[in-house]
């Protein structure tokens, strides 16, 4: 008797569905799973300076339009504490590392975010991951 090899991209697409009815995991990465497809994702956190936090929205909201719609970017949002207006949180996911560090060195993110957005800031934190 042989034991089966069962099809890795079945396994990818229950495990995604299965991640996105949990919650777990959003449409983007589901999708990005069930096509079998790798991503890499970013997850960064800001604080700003006292007083900068106004300034600092004001520069996301200008900049979030220019990174959605970069090139390898399948998801990017940013969203700012309810209860702390000073913190920041960054999901960004890219089709691969590549896209990744053409994002960081695009005119969009030195001029707004290199160039006026950072200067602000207390706190900044990134975590990077490879999608499994």
């Amino acid at each position: 008797m042989t034991d089966a090899v069962p099809d890795q991209s079945a396994l990818t697409r229950r495990t995604a569905l299965a991640a996105l009815a949990a919650g777990v995991a959003t449409p983007a990465i589901a999708q990005t799973a069930m096509a079998g497809n790798s991503g890499y994702l970013i997850v960064a956190q800001w604080e700003t300076k006292a007083g900068q936090a106004d300034a600092v929205a004001d520069i996301l909201r200008r900049y979030l339009p220019l990174a959605q719609k970069g090139d390898g970017v399948k998801q990017f949002a940013i969203g700012r504490a309810k209860d702390n207006p000073a913190q920041f949180f960054f999901y960004e996911l890219f089709t691969d590392e590549a896209a990744y560090k053409a994002h960081q060195t695009s005119d969009y993110f030195q001029s707004l975010i290199a160039g006026q957005a950072l200067g602000l800031l207390a706190k900044r934190e990134r975590t990077q991951f490879v999608l499994l």
